[in-house]
């Protein structure tokens, strides 16, 4: 059967942004078994749109969702140390989301983005709506870029970003679990494989420091992209009740996560606010149904997390790994 007579194409609003839905026309349709027969033809919509909203098919399982995601990236990421596995479901390649407190907002990023290597895609299941919130709210990463202020691209294009992170029981995640290993040397290892500069500290503490593009080009489109993690790691976006607490107790370097221009200056508070603001004018947000998949070209799209009420349940799969090695200018 053709295409259209197969699945349905259409929007969340008139506007016709993304994400691109895709709903079957055939009640009957498996999942897997359509899309393994037009790859390209997906691979091509994520290009344009990067954000593809599968809706309506029949994804009962979490096992179902990672076969589908199996098709999209033929070697699933399992070496995830800022995400928890979900080990009672699938084949080891599901995560459920970093936890962060349900009555805050999780702020927009492109997942792996302060790293050497990233996942090209990541897609979502919803299991469970929450009760009321709870949505994954998208931003295309080449719309942010063009909002943001050319001053401010240009200060960003020249000194890149420095990602500083001290890793500590308690606060945030320990070395040991995001480098998937109790060696000291191993951690060591990876460092200079990925080229982040590290520093031990007493009580067994560890700070690392890395500087990454803020801006880089996608690799198939050639687009222009806002592809950092500033809103995640700079002290000003955190609440402020949050922000005085850890000033109070903390140097700025001592800070579990802080970010800084590529040169180790101090990126301006008035600067995260006007980033802040170019995510916030072209979010795309709505409500999660059982059985949704959402797929993101990791590049093109960031994602959030709004607020939420009551049980949630949303299982998270990425792969097709890109490293900046890979990429040409």
């Amino acid at each position: 059967m053709q295409l259209e007579q197969l699945i349905q194409t259409g929007y969340l609003s008139e506007q016709g942004q993304s994400p691109l839905v895709i709903r079957p026309k055939v009640t009957t349709l498996d999942l897997s078994d359509w899309a393994q027969s037009h790859l390209s033809w997906l691979e091509q919509e994520l290009s344009t749109y990067g954000a593809l909203l599968l809706r309506d098919f029949q994804v009962p399982t979490p096992d179902d969702f990672e076969r589908f995601a199996s098709l999209i990236c033929p070697v699933l990421f399992s070496e995830n140390g800022e995400h928890v596995p979900a080990p009672e479901v699938g084949k080891g390649n599901l995560y459920t989301p970093v936890f962060y407190a349900p009555e805050k907002k999780l702020l927009w990023h492109n997942e792996n983005s302060f790293n050497a290597e990233w996942p090209k895609n990541i897609l979502f299941y919803c299991a469970k709506p929450a009760d009321q919130g709870g949505e994954t709210p998208i931003a295309d990463s080449r719309k942010v870029f063009q909002l943001i202020e050319p001053a401010i691209r240009e200060t960003f294009l020249q000194k890149e970003i420095m990602y500083v992170r001290n890793y500590a029981e308690g606060l945030g995640l320990p070395w040991q679990k995001v480098f998937r290993t109790t060696e000291r040397a191993e951690v060591e290892a990876q460092c200079r494989k990925n080229n982040i500069e590290f520093e031990w500290k007493d009580g067994d503490q560890l700070r690392t420091r890395q500087v990454r593009p803020a801006i880089i080009k996608h690799p198939q489109t050639r687009e222009l992209v806002w592809w950092n993690q500033a809103p995640h790691w700079h002290p000003a976006c955190l609440d402020e009740e949050v922000r005085e607490t850890l000033l109070s107790v903390f140097e700025p370097e001592d800070l579990p996560r802080n970010c800084l221009y590529g040169d180790g200056s101090v990126i301006e508070d008035e600067v995260m606010g006007a980033i802040n603001q170019a995510y916030q004018k072209v979010e795309v947000s709505f409500p999660w149904q059982q059985g949704d998949i959402l797929l993101l070209d990791n590049m093109l799209m960031a994602h959030a997390r709004n607020p939420f009420q009551g049980k949630r349940k949303i299982y998270v799969s990425m792969g097709n790994m890109l490293n900046l090695n890979d990429l040409q200018d």
